[in-house]
């Protein structure tokens, strides 16, 4: 029997999944690291700690699937996207990572429009605006802030492509990820010759694209000897973990969305055809379909959201719940769940660490608006589910603004564990929704691609045919749908009215 591992870059850490041919879960194993701010809004790691990470991850993955570890044909890899990886001329790593979510390069956003001649042109070179989070402004960053490093620079690497480079010795990288940086071509799938030019950045620092089912190399003879892997095991150019975590989910066909609620929010849409919102509100990449693409819009907060509330506010509830063994979110779902849908009149913005979609606004804040005092705990708890879910369908307001085609929507994500939050999202969305048999995210759909890259399955989305069900059907309440399109409207009005107080709060 053929196996498959499946290697997630995450944030906060590293998860590696073995499955085999028929997409059933063999062995997983997760490693955490540190993510290290040196300064207000800025996010950094150790690459080592990921490699690190990946050796003891495939190790404990292998070993609790119990097979012989010669069985595994192939490994695909996923990863935190828009990070910068600065190597040298050896491949050694010049200064710690960048991340997505570090703030520092508002300025160099500015510069690119600048140098692409309006933020217009650039959306017409590489299919999005410039944003704090991408690779590109990084990369400036460092040509202004730390010019030795800089000088020092011959490669720039995405987290997951720095892994590949460690297990394979080859520098490589997907489509999909690839799209994050600002500095692809996304309707050619290659690299914006005419971008790098007008950034004066070398061509020759970023590596070859690959679409995502497609082989980049073979294990190290002395890194496959460490991990008692063959060394012809197939490493593919896999995927940034938004689209890895697509295939996952079955988003590789039209008409398929998907909504993730995890620290933050996704909406992810599969289109046959490149489709770009002009405005740049949404994001236009390459998925890890070939020939395909999607949108996405991203909240910064989602999940985060209620993550905050338990851990600030609810510190009695969760010391009584961690003595008594039970789930604090459970508590807390119950409460909200007693609470009328609109919750009685209360709004939550989760703008906790500013937003991306649809505002681009690394200043806005979160906030309650319409507390009284006949509102309690459950209110509050409600107010933050919906006004997570109303974040999400602004996304989804934008796709069929765009006439992009929806017709299912899964959900998934540690949020839609939650079936007062799945039954709220259909019902904010005004359509049901599906929810899968299983979920492993990007791991598992990078295991998927590495199966269709050995030749396990001739396409990917016969391979998600084969693997990937759907286990319930949560249809939406017309009612309820009524109540929240009224109280969309005006939590859409909130932000417009808040805006200019939000820049002055961050002058305090």
């Amino acid at each position: 029997m053929s196996a498959f591992l499946g290697i997630d870059i995450g944030t906060s850490g590293t998860k590696t999944v073995v499955i085999d041919p028929q997409g059933r879960l063999l062995g997983e194993a997760m490693q955490e690291y540190p993510c290290f701010t040196p300064r207000p809004l800025w996010s950094e790691q150790d690459p080592e700690h990921w490699w690190q990470a990946t050796l003891a991850t495939i190790q404990q993955a292998v070993s609790q699937a119990g097979i012989d570890p010669q069985q595994v044909k192939g490994i695909g890899l996923s990863g935190q996207m828009h990070g910068s990886v600065f190597l040298d001329q050896q491949h050694r790593v010049i200064r710690p990572a960048i991340l997505w979510n570090d703030q520092r390069t508002a300025q160099e956003c500015q510069e690119i429009e600048q140098r692409a001649g309006s933020r217009e042109e650039l959306i017409r070179l590489v299919a999005n605006p410039a944003l704090t989070g991408f690779t590109a402004p990084k990369i400036l960053w460092l040509r202004r802030h730390e010019p030795e490093n800089y000088a020092r620079v011959r490669h720039v690497l995405l987290p997951k492509d720095y892994i590949r480079l460690r297990l394979t010795g080859e520098l490589a990288t997907d489509v999909s990820d690839a799209s994050g940086t600002l500095l692809l071509d996304v309707a050619r799938r290659q690299w914006s010759r005419e971008l790098l030019q007008r950034l004066e950045l070398p061509e020759e620092w970023f590596p070859c694209c690959y679409e995502s089912h497609e082989p980049t190399g073979t294990l190290r003879p002395e890194v496959a000897g460490q991990l008692g892997l063959s060394p012809q095991v197939v490493v593919v150019a896999g995927a940034g973990d938004c689209a890895a975590g697509a295939v996952g989910n079955g988003i590789v066909r039209s008409g398929v969305l998907s909504t993730s609620i995890g620290t933050s929010g996704v909406m992810f849409v599969h289109c046959d055809q490149m489709t770009v919102d002009p405005q740049g509100r949404v994001h236009t990449f390459c998925h890890a379909v070939a020939g395909r693409w999607h949108m996405m819009g991203v909240n910064l907060c989602a999940g985060g959201s209620l993550q905050w509330f338990r851990n600030q506010l609810c510190l009695g509830l969760t010391a009584e719940c961690a003595a008594s063994g039970t789930d604090p979110y459970q508590l807390l779902g119950a409460e909200a769940a007693r609470v009328p849908p609109g919750a009685q009149g209360l709004v939550f913005l989760p703008y906790l660490s500013g937003e991306r979609t649809p505002h681009a606004d690394p200043l806005a804040r979160g906030a309650f608006v319409g507390l009284t005092l006949a509102h309690g705990r459950g209110h509050l708890v409600r107010a933050i589910m919906e006004g997570v879910t109303f974040a999400l369908r602004d996304s989804l307001e934008i796709f069929r603004e765009l006439q992009v085609p929806v017709e299912q929507i899964r959900v998934s994500g540690g949020g839609s564990k939650s079936p007062l939050w799945r039954q709220i999202q259909a019902d904010v969305f005004g359509q049901d929704v599906v929810r899968l048999v299983a979920e492993q995210g990007p791991a598992f759909g990078v295991a998927l691609l590495a199966a269709v890259g050995c030749g396990e399955y001739e396409s990917i989305e016969a391979a998600c045919d084969a693997t990937i069900q759907v286990a319930e059907h949560i249809r939406h309440d017309p009612q309820a749908t009524a109540v929240y399109d009224q109280v969309f409207a005006t939590y859409r009005a909130l932000y417009p009215s808040l805006k200019q107080h939000f820049q002055a709060m961050d002058r305090w």
